[in-house]
């Protein structure tokens, strides 16, 4: 694989996105192809199962079902456009993973995590991200800052997604070497300069950083 795989994750409210996109710039202007990508989704197949997980009607879901629908969407987006991009030399940026549901439903839901990095393996084709940024902020204060109407697994309990941000650092101590813990607590573009300088050293950018 020529192309780097790199993911951004953390609690909701944690600004993923917006430093998604101004990496997703940051790469562009230096000339790098790069693929913005989010989770579920990013194809037909992945965005319908988007639909089905986080509408706030579907309360009848059971946690495994869930599970399964996120490997589902995974599955397909990484053999529809991940690998493919990969093997082209681009740098895909991921809202979101495998640690995703490792989280959100192992130590959130209580979901058996060896079964779900089992059958995650299965249906990442093996696929382990290059890097990944977790976003680190307190539960509460992450929930607070969503503006608009909350999806169905924003709307759960502030105990669950205190269970998800434990998990989160606990997934962090277990992969120091691939994922890198960023304190939501500064000003986006303080964040960013503290991804800029990962990235750098992971792309070899080191000499044009200061450009």
């Amino acid at each position: 694989m020529k192309g780097k795989f790199i993911t951004f994750e953390g609690a909701e409210g944690s600004g993923k996105s917006t430093q998604i996109e101004l990496l997703g710039k940051y790469l562009k202007e230096r000339g790098i192809k790069v693929l913005l990508l989010r989770e579920p989704g990013g194809v037909k197949i992945s965005e319908q199962i988007r639909e089905l997980l986080l509408d706030v009607k579907n309360i009848a879901m059971t946690k495994e079902c869930e599970t399964l629908l996120y490997l589902a969407a995974r599955s397909q987006v990484v053999e529809e456009l991940i690998l493919p991009a990969m093997k082209k030399g681009l740098v895909i940026l991921c809202d979101r993973f495998q640690d995703s549901t490792i989280v959100y439903q192992g130590h959130g839901s209580g979901v058996d995590i060896d079964f779900i990095e089992k059958i995650g393996r299965f249906a990442t084709q093996g696929l382990v991200p290059n890097l990944t940024f977790l976003f680190d902020i307190d539960a509460k204060k992450g929930l607070d800052r969503i503006s608009r109407a909350k999806d169905r697994i924003e709307r759960r309990s502030l105990s669950y997604h205190h269970k998800v941000r434990k998990g989160y650092l606990e997934e962090a101590q277990k992969h120091p070497e691939r994922i890198k813990v960023i304190k939501v607590n500064g000003g986006k573009e303080q964040i960013h300069q503290e991804i800029r300088r990962y990235i750098d050293e992971v792309l070899d950018l080191s000499s044009s950083a200061n450009g």
